[in-house]
């Protein structure tokens, strides 16, 4: 079962593997290559011998094969690394590439066994009417599935031990095949719904390759065997290596024993060839009811272990309940029985067949990404005894990809569509595991080879705000947060910074600070690192902070502090500002009013040219104009001349530069008339929702001036006071395209 705590859902590992489970013979080897031994080895290979000839078939053969190994390998490198347990490939996944991701595989996964119990019962009762023709299909199909299901209830050992005997039924019909001899040239022949003109190779691929997918069979008993690490790597391996020597050697004999025109207008054709031609039947009915079996083992182990992680809905929690010594999934066999019934009463199976096989099919590329990840990375945890180049088993994902294309295109999308939903779903719910998984690994492989291909040259046109909020406690100052993801526009970094006295903070203290305030951002919809530092005041902290904080070139460049008015910390505030500035960063100072920033109609900028500043302004004008807070505001550019003779010339300049910038904006030309510049600037910018001014570099007497800065704005609106330090030419940022 599953624990919830605030963060979302914590699942627990499933429960460990019995002693006395499975052997390889019986638990991985057997339910494998009864699958891949399927009625399309009986009905069509024929079929497929007779449009592309025996070389086609060669290989087709053994690319499809090549495929499904690379597969095997895959699994064999998870499996010996891992302590697998009870969910198959799901199991695998969603302990590499966490929850959403095997979540996402294992849903769809689940479904595609269920029906395919469906699938392969409605398949043995319509080939037993045919030679029956008396019996009525659904009902035969309905009691198939009952039985095959109660066969599985009773236990996976009683299951196993029934697969034996159909083994030895496909091995009976394999052995009369070989004894027997040529059809006569001139026997009738009834043409059937596979006859017709010959078709190309890559459609006869795409119906032939289905037939050696069968190992996710074998996959799926990961949870009975007596040693998963030893038996699913050399069983799986052994079901391939077998299924390709007789699929390698069933078209060598049936070339030389039929036309082309026989073999592909009789889909039983094998059954003319045969020493007796009835164990052709028995083949054929072994085949379709091995797999139902093997698909009734594995849907309820899948449902099982995906009910025990969370990642069902908490009302079917109780699927992940086993019964019994084995721990049997009795409740997950009942319902997967159900949805098996439905689908034989009810369902077009021919329809949702492809669908089926893209799950099995998304399913083999994942397990060959998530192994190929694994080794690529190279996370000391990673240590499976059986190791193969991470190469392969990217080969073998792009494989799967390949052949999905190849068998319906249609199908693939609507596969993807609905495994991306579910990932998706799964994601929005923050269900979280006791383990960890490889995206961390993943991240940090990424961020490391960004960082050393990143220059420290700064680069104008590539230049965006990485901001350092030094907010305190968010709860107190939000306004911050809240500019700096406007500006941010979820592409810059954001970090939120709190500085706490040094006496009165532990270490366990700290780092449980930094994630309470990261699950707030989170709540609040923002993305942004968090960081807790300790020392003597605020200040001194901030400036500390400045000094070390960053990796490599991906550094703050932007700060964002709010205002102080206590005359007591003035001079220590003055003195952390000289510091940003000496230390080349940018500064924006945020003088909040009563009202915050209002209805976010309306920014003024207040324009002093195209130097640093004035740029710099203009550039979070534009961001925070195109953010979703601000997305209804209007930026208007504010220009002070001493009369109209200037006015003119000026506004032709600034309307130049606007459309230069390529930013939405409003230029305004005021003329002083003698007025003193403060009357000016509250006059104009008291309806104004945020307003942009320029700050003095940061000199000896940077004290007195911004005491007199802020008594002459006490009455405007929130006012951003911009200081650019950066060794950026915001000029070019602002202004030229391919700077």
């Amino acid at each position: 079962m599953s624990n919830r705590h605030d963060s979302g859902i914590l699942a627990t590992p499933v429960t460990p593997a019995r002693e006395g489970g499975l052997s390889t013979f019986g638990g991985v080897f057997t339910p494998s290559i009864l699958t891949i031994l399927g009625v399309i080895m009986y009905l069509r290979f024929g079929w497929v011998l007779g449009n592309v000839g025996l070389g086609g078939t060669l290989l087709i053969v053994t690319l499809s094969t090549s495929i499904t190994f690379l597969t095997a390998l895959s699994v064999a490198q998870i499996a010996t690394d891992q302590h697998i347990r009870i969910g198959g490939a799901y199991y695998m996944i969603s302990r590499s590439l966490g929850l959403e991701s095997g979540g996402a595989v294992g849903i769809p996964l689940y479904i595609a066994q269920a029906l395919s119990v469906a699938l392969y019962t409605v398949g043995f009762a319509e080939s037993l009417v045919a030679t029956f023709p008396r019996l009525d299909p659904r009902a035969v199909g309905l009691v198939t599935t009952v039985l095959v299901a109660l066969l599985a209830l009773k236990s996976a050992r009683a299951a196993i031990k029934a697969q034996y005997f159909i083994m030895a039924a496909i091995v009976l019909s394999l052995v009369s095949l070989v004894l027997g001899g040529p059809v006569e040239a001139g026997e009738t022949v009834v043409a059937t719904t596979t006859a017709g003109p010959p078709v190309g190779f890559w459609t006869v691929f795409a119906v032939f390759f289905p037939a050696v997918t069968g190992i996710m069979a074998g996959i799926g008993m990961s949870g009975d065997l007596r040693d998963p690490a030893r038996s699913i790597p050399k069983g799986t391996l052994a079901a391939v290596g077998v299924g390709y020597a007789i699929y390698m050697g069933l078209p060598i004999l049936l070339a030389t024993r039929a036309s082309s025109e026989q073999l592909i207008a009789d889909p039983l054709i094998m059954r003319r060839m045969a020493w007796w031609g009835d164990a052709i039947l028995l083949g054929v009915w072994g085949a379709t009811l091995s797999s139902a079996v093997g698909s009734i083992l594995g849907a309820p182990r899948v449902l099982q272990a995906l009910a025990r992680d969370g990642i069902l809905p908490r009302r079917l929690q109780w699927l992940g309940r086993g019964s019994g010594p084995d721990d049997e999934p009795r409740a997950g066999t009942a319902v997967t029985l159900g949805l098996a019934l439905v689908a034989v009463y009810f369902g077009n199976l021919d329809l949702i067949a492809p669908v089926l096989t893209m799950f099995f099919l998304t399913t083999y590329g994942v397990l060959n990404v998530t192994a190929g990840l694994e080794r690529f990375l190279g996370s000391p945890s990673f240590r499976p005894t059986f190791a193969v180049h991470w190469s392969l088993s990217l080969i073998g994902a792009v494989g799967c990809i390949a052949v999905m294309l190849l068998i319906n295109a249609a199908a693939t999308v609507i596969a993807g569509c609905f495994v991306i939903a579910i990932y998706f779903w799964l994601e929005r719910r923050e269900i979280q595991a006791a383990w960890g998984d490889v995206r961390q690994g993943m991240w940090m492989a990424i961020t490391r080879a960004g960082l050393l291909k990143l220059s420290s040259n700064l680069d104008s046109k590539n230049w965006r705000p990485h901001l350092l909020v030094l907010s305190g406690a968010p709860t107190r100052r939000w306004h911050l947060i809240e500019l700096a993801d406007a500006l941010s526009h979820g592409r810059g970094l954001i970090t939120v910074a709190t500085v706490l006295p040094t006496d009165s903070v532990s270490p366990d203290r700290q780092y449980s600070m930094e994630s309470t305030i990261r699950e707030y951002l989170l709540d609040r919809g923002v993305q942004s690192l968090v960081r807790v530092v300790t020392a003597p005041d605020p200040f001194t902290g901030a400036e500390q902070l400045i000094n070390a904080y960053g990796l490599g070139s991906v550094t703050p460049n932007t700060i964002v502090v709010g205002d102080s008015e206590d005359d007591e910390y003035r001079q220590e505030f003055c003195s952390m500002i000289r510091q940003f500035h000496a230390s080349r960063r940018n500064v924006v100072i945020v003088r909040e009013s009563a009202d915050g920033f209002a209805r976010r109609g309306r920014i003024d900028v207040w324009w002093g040219g195209l130097q640093n500043n004035g740029s710099l302004m203009m550039i979070l004008a534009f961001l925070l104009s195109t953010s979703l807070y601000w997305s209804r505001a209007t930026v208007v550019v504010k220009m002070v001349v001493t009369n109209d003779g200037a006015a003119e010339g000026a506004n032709s300049n600034l309307q130049s530069i606007l459309k230069r910038s390529r930013i939405k904006a409003e230029a305004e030309i005021v003329v002083s008339e003698g007025r003193p510049f403060d009357e000016i600037l509250l006059e104009s910018s008291r309806n104004a929702d945020l307003v942009l001014l320029g700050l003095a570099e940061p000199d000896d007497d940077f004290v007195p001036y911004y005491e007199n800065l802020q008594r002459r704005v006490r009455d405007l609106p929130t006012t951003l006071f911009v200081l650019a330090a950066e060794d950026v030419s915001f000029g070019e940022v602002l202004l030229e395209r391919n700077a």
